[in-house]
């Protein structure tokens, strides 16, 4: 499991006065206003950050970051992450993950047979689908749905699923 998720990233500035554009990457937009001390990310540098503003935009946040107060200082924070702690994070329900922890995970078939590994999860209309790869190369998306995944374990990395039938055919053609 990962110690700091992200929760959006810096993609432009607005205004003139330092603020900064944020795809949000969280379901929950509003939880930027209940976000105080945060950390900006590039790579695997991390540097903490305090956010003294926000403003919600239909797809976007605009942030306002202790000591960022003109357009080119909040120019380099382009491409940074923002990331917290695990610990600020929001309590999610039963059987939801966040997608960092499932990124990475090995995924099995029921009879232990490995089909590869998460590269992604990606959204759907009516659920998201993880994203799998083996070791070839190949992917397999699998939709995370409950009669398909079976058990998720992000402590030790593992997701058991159930294929529908001709699934692994179509993909893999076996």
């Amino acid at each position: 499991m990962l110690d700091f998720l992200t929760v959006g990233t810096i993609i432009n500035v607005h205004g003139v006065r330092g603020e900064v554009k944020v795809m949000p990457e969280t379901d929950d937009v509003n939880r930027f206003k209940k976000l105080k001390n945060v950390w900006l990310q590039y790579g695997s540098v991390r540097t903490p950050a305090e956010i003294t503003g926000v403003k919600l935009q239909a797809r976007f946040v605009i942030l306002k970051l202790e000591g960022i107060d003109d357009r080119d200082t909040a120019e380099r924070l382009k491409g940074r992450e923002i990331v917290i702690e695990r610990k600020d994070a929001v309590k999610l329900p039963p059987k939801t993950y966040f997608i960092g922890d499932l990124i990475g995970c090995s995924v099995y078939e029921e009879d232990g047979n490995l089909l590869g590994t998460v590269r992604d999860v990606l959204p759907g209309a009516g659920c998201d689908s993880y994203d799998v790869y083996d070791e070839n190369g190949r992917n397999i998306m699998i939709p995370a749905l409950e009669d398909v995944v079976l058990s998720v374990d992000v402590q030790e990395a593992k997701i058991v699923v159930r294929l529908l039938p001709g699934l692994k055919e179509v993909y893999f053609g076996k």
